[in-house]
């Protein structure tokens, strides 16, 4: 059974540790996502941008995919569907489709229009038992064509947004989607200060996790943050653990080319990461 994330994310603001959003991308990821996440007993949201949910088929497909996992898995730990930097219409579309939390993603608006919106979505997202994640200041980098700067958040625009009944929010503190360039400044801790100070103690989302040093994170989910999200970094160790197979010519022995034996060393990759981010984070065993 999927849950929201308010709990766990509440859970894990209390207990000074984070909770993992690992993205999906088709049912070996999703597979792999849960075996570890059950393996370690930690509380997990299934990450879907639009994009991915489009890929799947639709919303409606990875909903019932995800649910299905769930229950013939035999998953003990809370387990989330949310969808991730949604736009205003993806997340009617989420609600209706069944997955169990949204983001939107209004940072590309002005502050009024931001609000606007996302106060609609809270109350569409509360009536039907869903958790909702805002954002204020981009995040940098490409998520689905939007281009952020990383710009920095603004404390008052963050308690505004807060203020308007939302679960978890997003701000920007200089981190960006898809692997650090070698000259990035780093995140800003004091920016992260002021907006847990403004925003009522409410769960903070560092978003683009893959390539933050260790210390960073921590000290990130020491000020605030309860949900970090990571993407990129399984995309990485699913294409490397791939093409060593494919390069060592095991596809060409046996039916090392069945799909089921092709995709596993990369599957295989995605659960030693999540497990590796898992004891990172501190949430094993917070179930």
């Amino acid at each position: 059974m999927l849950v929201n994330a308010t709990e766990m994310l509440i859970k894990a603001r209390d207990g000074h540790y984070g909770v993992p959003q690992f993205n999906i991308n088709n049912l070996e990821w999703t597979k792999a996502v849960l075996t570890a996440c059950e393996e370690m007993k930690s509380p997990v949201i299934l990450g879907v941008s639009e994009g991915a949910g489009k890929y799947m088929t639709g919303f409606k497909t990875v909903a019932a995919m995800v649910s299905s996992m769930v229950e013939t898995m035999g998953i003990t730990v809370p387990v989330a569907l949310h969808l991730d930097h949604g736009t205003y219409e993806g997340c009617k579309a989420c609600v209706e489709a069944g997955f169990s939390s949204i983001m939107f993603d209004g940072s590309h608006y002005s502050i009024e229009e931001n609000a606007e919106k996302t106060k609609e979505l809270v109350a569409l997202a509360h009536s039907k038992g869903l958790s909702i994640e805002a954002e204020v200041g981009s995040i940098g980098g490409v998520e689905d064509g939007v281009v952020g700067a990383g710009e920095i958040a603004d404390p008052a625009e963050c308690a505004k947004i807060t203020d308007l009944g939302i679960d978890f929010l997003a701000a920007g503190i200089g981190n960006i989607h898809g692997v650090y360039p070698a000259n990035w400044k780093g995140l800003d801790f004091e920016a992260l200060d002021r907006i847990h100070k403004a925003t009522n103690n409410i769960p903070l989302v560092l978003h683009g996790g893959t390539g933050i040093p260790d210390e960073m994170i921590q000290k990130a989910i020491s000020l605030g943050v309860s949900k970090i999200n990571i993407n990129t970094e399984c995309q990485l160790v699913f294409a490397e653990a791939t093409r060593k197979y494919i390069e060592a010519g095991k596809d060409q022995q046996g039916k090392g080319f069945d799909p089921r034996k092709l995709l596993a060393p990369g599957a295989q990759a995605i659960v030693d990461k999540c497990k590796e981010k898992i004891e990172l984070f501190g949430c094993a065993g917070k179930a």
